[in-house]
């Protein structure tokens, strides 16, 4: 925003410093004449001259000749020194502020990574750097985040591209190949980049939050993903179990079907070659809402676990090619967990296989119990 220039606030802290030291100086030197000179009596008296003081008897007048013109000297004495001294001291205290203001300006022209680290004991100046301090390092990790999801999204969009771009080339090239075949391909292509485009869409849709929240029961969720998603079970060889409470929340049924969906598609995708299972339970807690998948497979680390979040991140040897999907899956679950206020917990089982546990605030009703 331009603005017009003004005073800077180092000036004006000094003239009111040195405004406060000129009216308190002429509140004392008011108060000595008040009362004091007043007393004093205006004109010359008559005394008995046995009575007569030492010295030369004062009037009002011969006072105030003399007090008139060091009370002036003292007022100009004080004007400067409250000039001066309020300079000195406003620019001391303005210090932590300047180091503040430069931060900002290197933060508006990217440079994310540079900190106050303001020192010294805690004030108001310093609790203002320790907090953008910490709202620079979410910024950095922030943007860091968007770089990095930008370019694996490049990536996984350019693949598909490139491989419909191969497949056209090869027809061109070859107008007697069986143009079945090549079809086929570019619908399987095509529809991996319809899918990430609409992955990508959801999580940007649930990060801006842009959805109306309503009175969602996540075991219902639970009931129609595990249906929607038996026949791949079947196809996979893989069993699904769904039981638990009835758990009332609050947000948007559609993208919490989402979130159980792709957990419990997951959940079946990444399993043992044979004789898997997945286990869907929702769970009534006095404040809070839990939805846990759980599934078998291979041994996995925590460290494994961990990184399952991430966009783009997919196992290798646990995914079945004909569903590996868009590496979005759990991102997005993160993502649709953060935007209704929950939390996502990923644990390896001892077993083998993982357990995954969304917890989101309970509905009111049942919040308040």
């Amino acid at each position: 925003m331009d603005r017009a220039p003004g005073r800077s606030v180092r000036l004006k802290l000094t003239l009111s410093y040195a405004g406060f030291l000129m009216v308190a100086g002429a509140l004392l030197l008011a108060a000595v004449w008040v009362f004091l000179l007043r007393y004093v009596p205006d004109r010359a008296m008559l005394i008995n001259p046995d009575d007569r003081p030492d010295g030369v008897f004062p009037v009002r007048s011969a006072l105030l000749d003399v007090f008139a013109p060091r009370a002036a000297a003292v007022l100009a004495f004080l004007l400067v020194f409250g000039l001066v001294g309020g300079w000195i001291l406003a620019g001391r205290m303005l210090a932590p502020l300047t180091r503040i203001t430069d931060a900002t300006r290197m933060a508006t022209h990217g440079s994310l990574s540079h900190r106050i680290r303001l020192p010294g004991r805690k004030d108001e100046f310093r609790e203002l750097a320790d907090a953008f301090d910490a709202m620079l390092a979410r910024l950095e990790a922030h943007v860091a985040e968007q770089q990095r999801f930008a370019a694996n999204a490049s990536h996984e969009l350019r693949t598909p591209l490139a491989i419909s771009k191969a497949l056209l080339d090869a027809a061109r090239a070859d107008p007697d190949h069986d143009t079945g075949e090549v079809i086929d391909r570019l619908h399987a292509v095509n529809t991996r980049a319809i899918d990430l485009t609409e992955a990508l869409l959801l999580l940007s849709r649930a990060n801006q939050r842009s959805f109306t929240r309503e009175c969602v029961d996540l075991s219902l969720m639970a009931e129609e993903a595990t249906e929607t998603l038996l026949p791949l079970a079947e196809k996979h060889g893989v069993t699904v179990e769904t039981r638990g409470d009835i758990t009332p929340t609050t947000g948007s049924q559609a993208l919490l079907l989402q979130l159980t969906t792709n957990l419990v598609h997951n959940a079946i995708v990444h399993n043992l070659p044979e004789e898997g299972a997945v286990w869907v339970t929702t769970t009534l807690r006095p404040k809070t809402v839990a939805l846990t998948v759980e599934n078998t497979g291979e041994h996995l680390t925590p460290r494994q676990v961990s990184a399952f979040t991430e966009p783009f991140q997919r196992g290798t040897e646990r995914i079945h090619t004909d569903h590996a999907g868009v590496g979005l899956g759990l991102a997005i679950v993160k993502t649709i967990a953060q935007a209704h206020d929950g939390t996502l917990t990923l644990t390896p089982r001892p077993a083998g296989g993982i357990r995954i546990t969304v917890e989101l605030p309970a509905a009111s009703a049942h919040a308040d119990r």
